[in-house]
């Protein structure tokens, strides 16, 4: 060690580049599991894109009342399939700020048809944080605020309206609180069944293994599209629209079940011959101690990534479901019911906007798979 005028020690070994991999190795090894996992999340960049547009996605769901400027099912009779408007800044060359010109209906005399055309002669301004009609945010405080607003008379149509006349930008908006919602419980019914069949079927094995594994070949050789319309064909028409959601949630998640609780059996077959599984035997550890405590924790990264992965199912599955006729139903609003009056193939091509519900069912389901392939790389920290 040689000393500096300072009175700092400076050690004279030569810098070796090998001996400071090892030591960033080391560290490494040396850091909290969710630290390593981070590291290497981070490094998958559409991971981490999706993983922070779900979350803002989620984060204001209870705030879509406040974001909409409308609420989902009110109407607007002079408006019936008007297209998209444009939100303009400049009107006659001078700049106004944001602003819209209202729409006026004219009967096409060639098409028999109605037809909206701009007044570009009276621009009117957007109105933020102004009064409307009420809603209840998050579900328990009513409030009448909403972020931006029109006059009655020129409503604004950002992806234009319904064959009801209201808006499809609102009506996606509220959409999004069940479609989006319809993966988690799904998911959570699912991996109750699946991790509960699979572990005890994995870890006793025996009789009770074959059974398990019979019931899961019977569930999965039915075909799901079928099996899914006369579930859902069995619902009360009288039921409510919470207890259609619902009911239809549980539906989707026990049909999900059978795959995970295969793939919980097959780790848990090669877990419980471990030595760390046999000594917790031995020194009296229950079943179901074992399970929670020993078994589980080394599966939980394969049980996170395969959530992420399960609820893109979940959505298609409400909104194929929805779509047909056989899942949520008015006046309760999904993705699947706004798309279940996009069926008439020649609608579309007359008023295509009636379509834009599939453009966030894609943007989600792609987002949730990319996701799931991040989390299914990072959890494992330690495989290059």
């Amino acid at each position: 060690m040689s000393k500096l005028p300072d009175g700092r020690y400076v050690d004279d070994a030569p810098y070796d580049p090998q001996t400071s991999i090892q030591q960033l190795e080391r560290a490494d090894l040396d850091a909290p599991n969710w630290v390593l996992v981070w590291r290497k999340f981070k490094t998958h960049k559409l991971g981490l894109i999706s993983g922070l547009f779900l979350l803002m996605c989620y984060v204001l769901l209870p705030f879509v009342g406040f974001i909409a400027p409308y609420t989902a099912n009110e109407r607007h009779p002079d408006h019936i399939h008007a297209p998209p408007q444009s939100i303009k800044w400049f009107h006659e060359g001078e700049f106004i700020g944001p602003f819209i010109y209202p729409m006026e209906s004219e009967a096409d005399m060639i098409t028999f048809q109605w037809k909206f055309v701009p007044d570009e002669t009276r621009p009117v301004k957007l109105e933020f944080f102004c009064e409307g009609e009420s809603y209840k945010l998050a579900g328990l405080i009513r409030s009448d605020t909403h972020l931006i607003c029109t006059p009655e008379d020129a409503p604004l149509f950002l992806w234009g309206s319904d064959r009801l006349g209201r808006d499809v930008f609102s009506r996606i908006l509220y959409g999004a609180q069940l479609s989006l919602t319809v993966g988690l419980i799904g998911i959570t019914v699912s991996f109750v069944f699946g991790i509960f069949f699979g572990s005890v079927a994995g870890y006793f094995g025996g009789k009770i293994d074959w059974s398990i594994n019979r019931l899961i070949e019977i569930l999965r050789s039915l075909p799901e599209l079928p099996l899914w319309l006369a579930l859902s064909a069995a619902v009360p028409s009288n039921w409510g629209p919470v207890a259609v959601f619902f009911i239809i949630s549980v539906i989707l998640g026990i049909l999900d079940w059978p795959g995970l609780a295969r793939a919980v059996r097959a780790k848990f077959l090669s877990l419980r011959e471990e030595e760390y599984v046999r000594a917790a035997e031995m020194m009296g550890a229950s079943s179901g101690r074992v399970i929670r405590k020993h078994l589980l924790p080394n599966f939980m990264s394969h049980l996170i990534a395969s959530a992420t992965l399960s609820i893109p199912a979940m959505i298609l599955g409400e909104t194929a479901l929805s779509y047909l006729g056989l899942g949520l139903r008015a006046p309760a609003v999904s993705w699947g019911v706004m798309l279940n009056d996009a069926q008439n193939l020649a609608s579309i091509e007359i008023y295509p906007w009636t379509a834009i519900p599939m453009l966030p069912i894609v943007v989600v389901v792609l987002a949730f798979n990319f996701l799931g392939d991040g989390l299914r790389d990072s959890l494992d920290p330690y495989q290059q």
